[in-house]
Order: structure tokens, then C-alpha cells, then sequence
């Protein structure tokens, strides 16, 4: 054959493997609820357009869930496959420059196993899964007090971060952007702006939603109601350098929005742009983001070669559901019980949304128990990657049920992580939930401002909670001990499962 035909061929086969497979959009909200979003329910108080625009043309699952009721662990569960009790501080939710990273050194990651399919990766926004700064002396620091952050030597390299992770890519914060003692954005693996003083919180909004800043360093570039413009600036500048200077590629953009987590400082070209107060509004302007992103994929004409992924990292905050519900009568939770941190449902049933035209029938609907662990083993299947058996030890491929082909349940059983770690594990087998606690497993509702939602425990002398919910979705009425056998069944089926390591076979 000729020389130049071979090469020819060679290019065209290289070309056509690449493009047969997806770019990767995966968008994480933060403290997004199930309820907040309209095409979840229909009496949301807050428009989302782009949200349910994107729901519309691919598939809405309504019994996805968050891996913990906290961001953290969430985070290290997404990213890994594998729920974060199984690893040591797999509880821990970290600020300012805590750390060091969860995820081991050496494990697969989402990013890394599509890094060897031939993807580009980056990552822009909220890290919070761990990282390694260092003082001037070289001394690793690993906590999230304040008097750490003025320890930092920000010359030297940042240590365990998403470039470390399989990520080519990097720009974001450490922790919640508007929230811990360090706002300062990472590029890469350095803050090339370093903060120069104190955060001045008199100049900053005042509102019910605005109570959850701490004074900590800011740098000078750092606007804390700009956050998520400058994210969305970041992620729509990677998407057009892409195309122009790998357009064989495939890539995986992972954008972790800021929005919509405390405290609720929308930008200003957002504020007032609902009925519902500046919580709505930054809810708007998330939903913003969306839209934003979809666009960016359409001009490029990549819109329906690119798997796009939209959830939340559990359940809404506290202070935002409860005044939610008194000002705007909105309810972020609506219609389940709990909210963040607890193991109830409202604490982790989240949004989750799959657009993929080439192979997701658009306007559909799944009820298929699913998990953001799930992500990275139907990603893989899609990639045409095989998961090594010491990987994503709890992620199930949800690819038949995006295709419409699953009659039966993928999931044998789903694990759920409450606030406090292994302390506080849930088991769900179809129907039946069991929470292997007493009480929320997060939050107090003896007192103060959640004391008017608490339920009373129909079986207060049990060990632990037992909900059918099919009959009962609001989590009222604890089975626990008229149904010993369910509850037998299912704490041997947890215990094994934790006792092996894994859940996915």
C-alpha cells in the first residue's frame, strides 16, 4: 500500500475512535435541593429554565442520590466511585487548607481512567476534597483553622489536588469559595494571588442567607459575589481552546459551581431577579450557568456529541430551607423529609439530570435507584473502559437504564452516608430504607429554628429507623420492630458490605 494511504488510514482510524466517544460535561451543584428546581417540583418558587430545559431533552431521574449528606465525602465518592466511610477521615469535612487529600495516592479516579481513554480533563470550582500546603519551613499543614492559612507558603506547590488526580487541568478554590478562612483561587497547583489581609465582612450583604462567611484572607482578585461568573468564565474558555487546539479529542470538563451554597451572595447581575429573595436568586443564577455552558457546547458544535451530567452534592442547607419556606413559601427539600446532613431523604434524593442525544431519549423519566458513585462505572462503560476490581468498589453502570433497556434494578441495594461517617450508615433495598441510627444523623431538631419540622420517632425505643417508602415517602412511621426480619436482612447486608469493601460485585 501506499506510504501516504497508510498514514492516511491510520489518521482516519484514529480519528473515527475518538469521536465515537462523548465528551464529558459533568455539572455539580452545591446545596442544590430536589425541590428546587421546577422540573422536580412543579410548586418551586424559583424559575429554572436552562435546569429544566436540559431535563427535557434527556432523561430525569427520580430516585438518584447523593453518597453523603455533606460535600466532602460526596466529592471523594463522585470522583472515586467508592463510598468515602470505606477510607480513613472519610467523614471529615474540610476548611480552609485542611487536608491531606482523601483520595490515595494511586487510585483510580473518574479523571484518570478517562485520561487513559485519550480525554483531555479539567476541573473548574469547588475542590474540597483535600489538599497539602506546605509553611516556609516545608512542613505540611492539614487543618482548617485560621492561624493556618497565615502559615501558608504560597511560593511552593500545592500538594494532592486535582492535577495529582488525573486532572490536566485546574482552576477553583480549596473549599466552599465564599465559606472558609482561604478565598484565593488555585490555578493549577499554585494561588498565583495570594490573599494580602483580613476578608472585610461589613462591606459584604446583609440577609438572612448571608450568615455563613468566615472571616478569613482574601486575596485582592478574589470577589466572593463573583464567584460563578468566574467559573463559568473558566469553563467556557476551556471548551473554545479546545476546540481549537485538540478538536480529535474528547475531553471531560468537571465544573463544580459554587451556587448554591451559603452564603447566598448572587452577582450583580442576578440580584433581584426573582421573587424569591436572594437565596431564588442565586438559585437563578445557577440555572444561569447551565444555560451558559449548553450554549458554549452548542456554538461549538459539540452539543450532541457531549454526555452532559447536572447534580447536587446533597441536600439544601438549613438556614436556606427554613426561611425559604417562611418568606417565599419555596421548599428546597419538597416533598422529602430532612435536609442537609441528615440521612433522611431530604438530605441526599438530589437532581439528576442525563443529556446525551446519540443515545438518551429526550423528555424521559427513570425511577432506577441511582447514585453519584454510579457515575464513574457508566462513564466507563461508555469510554469502553474495563474498572479493575480495586476501583469504584460503589458504582453501578446506569447505562442500560439511560438507553431505556433496563426492565429490572441495577442497583442491588444502595448505601447512603450521613454527617457523621460510618456512625451513621443508611441501607435502601427497593422500598425499604434502613437508617442504623437513631434520629437525623446530622442536625438537632430539639431546638432552635428546626424544631417546628420535627416528627415524632413512632418507635422511640428502637436502635435504629425502618421506613417503606412506597407506602410511606415521607419517612413518618418507623417499622422497626414490626418488621424485624426486613430489619435482620438489612443489617446483614450492610454489615457485609462493609465487612468486603465494596458493593458493586
Amino acid at each position: 500500500m501506499n506510504p501516504w494511504l497508510l498514514l492516511l488510514s491510520s489518521f482516519a482510524i484514529h480519528h473515527s475512535s475518538f469521536s465515537a466517544q462523548p465528551n464529558v460535561l459533568l455539572i455539580l451543584a452545591d446545596d442544590l435541593g430536589y425541590g428546587d428546581v421546577r422540573c422536580y417540583n412543579a410548586e418551586s418558587k424559583v424559575p429554572t429554565p436552562n435546569i429544566d430545559k436540559l431535563a427535557s431533552g434527556g432523561m430525569r431521574f427520580t430516585d438518584a442520590h447523593s453518597p453523603c449528606t455533606v460535600c466532602t465525602p460526596s466529592r471523594y465518592a463522585l470522583m472515586t466511585g467508592q463510598m468515602a466511610f470505606r477510607v480513613p477521615r472519610g467523614g471529615t469535612v474540610f476548611q480552609g487548607v485542611g487536608g491531606p487529600s482523601l483520595i490515595a495516592p494511586g487510585r483510580l479516579t473518574l479523571p484518570a481512567m478517562l485520561k487513559q481513554q485519550g480525554y483531555a480533563t479539567a476541573a473548574v470550582g469547588k475542590w474540597h476534597i483535600g489538599l497539602t500546603f506546605r509553611d516556609k519551613a516545608g512542613e505540611p499543614i492539614h487543618s482548617g483553622r485560621l492561624e493556618d492559612v497565615q502559615r501558608v507558603d504560597y511560593s511552593r506547590r500545592i500538594e494532592g489536588g486535582p492535577l495529582d488526580h488525573g486532572f490536566d487541568r485546574f482552576f477553583g478554590t480549596a473549599c466552599c469559595p465564599s465559606t472558609d478562612w482561604l478565598y484565593a483561587f488555585i490555578d493549577g497547583d499554585r494561588i498565583p494571588v495570594p490573599p494580602t489581609g483580613p476578608l472585610q465582612r461589613a462591606i459584604l450583604p446583609k440577609h438572612p442567607y448571608a450568615n455563613d462567611c468566615r472571616s478569613g484572607f482574601i486575596a485582592p482578585d478574589f470577589d466572593l459575589q463573583e464567584v460563578d461568573m468566574v467559573f463559568l468564565q473558566k469553563s467556557r474558555e476551556f471548551i473554545a481552546e479546545h476546540v481549537r487546539s485538540s478538536p480529535q479529542k474528547p475531553f471531560f470538563l468537571y465544573h463544580a459551581s459554587h451556587g448554591v451554597h451559603l452564603p447566598s451572595f448572587a452577582g450583580k447581575d442576578f440580584r433581584g431577579k426573582t421573587q424569591s429573595g436572594p437565596h431564588g436568586d442565586f438559585i437563578a443564577e445557577f440555572d444561569h450557568v447551565v444555560g451558559e455552558l449548553m450554549k458554549e457546547l452548542e456554538k461549538h458544535g459539540l452539543a450532541d456529541n457531549t454526555l452532559v451530567i447536572l447534580s447536587s452534592d446533597n441536600g439544601p442547607e438549613t438556614t436556606s430551607v427554613v426561611h425559604m419556606r417562611a418568606d417565599h413559601a419555596h421548599d428546597g427539600a419538597k416533598p422529602w423529609r430532612g435536609i442537609k446532613r441528615d440521612a433522611w431523604e431530604g438530605g441526599h434524593r438530589v437532581p439528576f439530570i442525563v443529556r446525551w442525544p446519540a443515545r438518551v431519549k429526550a423528555g424521559t423519566t427513570s425511577d432506577q435507584i441511582a447514585c453519584l458513585t454510579d457515575v464513574m462505572a457508566t462513564i466507563a462503560a461508555i469510554s469502553g473502559t474495563e474498572l479493575p476490581r480495586d476501583a469504584a468498589e460503589d458504582s453501578f453502570n446506569l447505562l442500560p437504564a439511560l438507553e431505556g433497556q433496563a426492565s429490572e434494578p441495577i442497583r442491588p441495594y444502595l448505601l447512603m452516608q450521613a454527617f457523621a461517617g460510618e456512625r451513621t450508615l443508611s441501607i435502601r433495598r427497593g422500598n425499604w430504607k434502613y437508617i442504623a441510627h437513631r434520629g437525623s444523623g446530622g442536625n438537632n431538631y430539639d431546638k432552635d429554628e428546626l424544631k417546628p419540622y420535627a416528627l415524632p420517632d413512632t418507635d422511640p425505643e428502637a436502635p435504629g429507623q425502618l421506613y417503606d417508602l412506597a407506602n410511606d415517602p415521607g419517612e413518618t412511621t418507623n417499622l422497626y420492630s414490626k418488621k424485624p426480619e426486613i430489619v435482620k436482612e438489612l443489617q446483614t447486608l450492610l454489615e457485609e458490605s462493609k465487612k468486603s469493601g465494596r458493593s458493586r460485585p
